[in-house]
C-alpha cells in the first residue's frame, strides 16, 4: 500500500506565499501522475496542477503565473510553490496520485492526501 502525507499549508495574507509537499510512502511501486486538487465547503474538488511523471504540467487557469508544481521522483515527493495567495485560494488542498505496483502491472490506482488547510485573509 501507499500513502500520501502532506505537510505546508497555513494562514498568510493576501499577496503572500505558501509552500505544499507531498511524500509517497511504500515500496515497490511507480508513480505517474501526480496533483493538486482543492475543496472548499461551497464547491466541489478541482484539480489545481497536474505534473506528468515527465514534468509535464498543467495549471487552473486561476493560478496559472502564481503557483508552481514541481515533483523529485527519486524521493516521491510533490511539491506545490503558491505566491501572490489571494483569499480565493483558501480551501483544503489534497494530494493526488495514480500509482502501478510492480506485483500487478498494468493496473494503475488513485491515491489521495489527507488534505492540508490554506487559509489566505484579505
Amino acid at each position: 500500500q501507499v500513502q500520501l502525507v502532506e505537510s505546508g499549508g497555513g494562514s498568510v495574507q493576501s499577496g503572500g506565499s505558501l509552500g505544499l509537499s507531498c511524500a509517497a510512502s511504500g515500496s515497490s511501486f511507480k508513480i505517474y501522475s501526480m496533483s493538486w486538487y482543492r475543496q472548499t465547503p461551497a464547491k466541489s474538488r478541482e484539480l489545481v496542477a497536474m505534473i506528468s511523471e515527465i514534468g509535464s504540467t498543467n495549471y487552473a487557469d486561476s493560478v496559472k503565473g502564481r503557483f508552481t508544481i514541481s515533483r523529485d521522483n527519486a524521493k516521491n515527493t510533490v511539491s506545490l510553490q503558491m505566491i501572490s495567495l489571494k483569499p480565493e485560494d483558501t480551501a483544503v488542498y489534497y494530494c493526488y496520485a495514480i500509482i502501478e505496483f510492480d506485483y500487478n502491472k498494468g493496473t494503475r490506482y488513485q491515491y489521495w492526501g489527507q488534505g492540508t488547510q490554506v487559509t489566505v485573509s484579505s
